[in-house]
């Protein structure tokens, strides 16, 4: 049986759930472009069962249902469930652990963990929960960061750093599994087999700096720097980190890239 203290719900219950809103109204779909290079590589669509695993507000799974999938989603904010249900009415939405998936074995045709699997408490037990959860033969898909070495997103991550508390000895960065191998080895230590890479922009956009401080302050990740070092302290690092990235007319673009590794149960 696996430990309590391997998991990490309440304490990203607390962290994510703290600026929902703004997670779901600015942050979250700033990725919408990897969700729907996913989906059309996989041509999810009706008759498929799919899971997001660490849906967030929901809004992945709002794709996938528009093109007729069965939906389901587990997060462990109750605040981010709460709005994923009122996008995804008819979905199957649950606050759990990633690490103990309320679903019965062999369920779900497609199963995805969009920046999910690495941040749990025990990610190889949450990757072999969705192993157990998938049918035999279903595609699971991890998604991470893509290579930092001139990704322009990864200096807004860099800013946090000295704002967060020290990382415990031996802790994974957040472009641990960058590395193709690394990546493929993670999902193979769960007993699924890799099989292709997605590498897909998904640039960050911000019609303004305010709204850009508010859709930064919607991740858990900023909610703990700012527990730590002060709102004040947070909104000074990301005033200076997104200034490079100004346009003439105001607003902000970012280069951000994602690395999706699809792998078969």
């Amino acid at each position: 049986m696996m430990k309590e203290t391997s998991r990490t719900g309440a304490a990203n219950s607390r962290l994510w759930g703290a600026r929902a809103a703004d997670w779901a109204d600015i942050q979250e779909g700033q990725c919408r472009a990897v969700y729907v290079a996913v989906f059309d590589h996989l041509n999810i669509g009706p008759g498929v069962s799919h899971l997001d695993a660490g849906c967030g507000s929901g809004i992945a799974a709002q794709i996938a249902a528009e093109r007729g999938a069965s939906v389901s989603g587990l997060d462990a904010a109750e605040n981010l469930i709460s709005i994923a249900k009122t996008r995804v009415p008819d979905g199957n939405f649950l606050v759990g652990d990633l690490e103990s998936l309320p679903f019965p074995d062999d369920n779900f045709d497609v199963i995805t963990g969009f920046n999910a699997f690495q941040y749990a408490g025990d990610s190889r037990a949450a990757l072999a929960e969705a192993k157990r959860v998938a049918k035999p033969g279903a595609r699971t898909v991890i998604m991470t960061w893509g290579l930092p070495d001139g990704m322009e997103a990864a200096s807004i991550l860099a800013a946090l750093k000295p704002l967060l508390p020290p990382p415990p000895p031996g802790a994974p960065g957040p472009f641990a599994l960058s590395d193709e191998s690394a990546l493929r080895s993670f999902a193979e230590d769960a007993g699924l087999s890799p099989a292709e890479i997605l590498d897909v922009e998904s640039p960050w956009h911000y019609p303004n700096l305010a709204t850009a401080l508010r859709g930064l302050k919607g991740s858990g990740v900023t909610v703990k720097a700012i527990e730590n070092s002060g709102e004040e302290a947070v909104d000074a690092a990301h005033v200076e980190a997104l200034s490079p990235f100004r346009q003439a007319n105001g607003s902000y673009a970012i280069g951000a890239s994602f690395r999706c590794l699809i792998a078969s149960a």
